[in-house]
């Protein structure tokens, strides 16, 4: 489990007012299945920010990381079928080693999130054509190859790939404010 998760679950009764097993029953009773309503819910009706609402949605639905199994069966299973699209995570992993900085692979069910202070990318085998790249950037104006996502996503914008030869450097270029951004 990663540094962040355990810090927010060890503080969890503290700063929300209940324990996971309370937040569990809670959820139970409401008969919310989805994580985004389940986000929803625990925002808009117990005031919680979005990491622990979040935190709370994936160990409530057991969609975490350590929840599903170890990092590296995470990875496996996620590009099981889509093999051709895990040279384009190697390659990012490998460009974003280059930028000289600590950062933590994070893998989660269904997508890799890299953190330095913060989330700055996710990694997603989206389809078996499809590479998506989640950036956090906040603040940054989209473009025909930057998309914007929803405004209360973490992450602020998204590309789409399918070959590794579109990682080129107007990727890397963002990839690295990212990476700066959350330092």
């Amino acid at each position: 489990m990663d540094k962040a998760t355990l810090t927010m679950l060890e503080t969890l009764k503290e700063k929300t007012g209940y324990s996971l097993d309370e937040w569990k029953k809670i959820i139970t009773e409401q008969g919310i299945t989805k994580s985004s309503e389940i986000v929803k819910f625990l925002k808009e009706t117990h005031n919680l920010g979005h990491g622990y609402a979040a935190t709370i949605a994936m160990k409530v639905l057991g969609t975490d990381a350590s929840s599903a199994g170890d990092g590296e069966e995470l990875i496996v299973n996620q590009y099981a079928g889509k093999e051709h699209l895990k040279l384009i995570y190697n390659k990012l992993i490998l460009e974003i080693q280059q930028f000289g900085g600590e950062f933590e692979i994070a893998p989660k069910k269904a997508y890799v999130a890299l953190r330095r202070k913060k989330q700055f990318i996710t990694l997603n085998p989206a389809s078996k054509t499809r590479f998506e790249i989640g950036f956090n950037l906040k603040g940054v104006e989209s473009t025909s190859k930057l998309i914007a996502e929803k405004p209360d996503a973490i992450c602020s914008h998204k590309v789409s790939i399918s070959e590794i030869n579109e990682i080129d450097q107007e990727v890397l270029g963002w990839i690295k404010m990212a990476f700066e951004k959350a330092a």
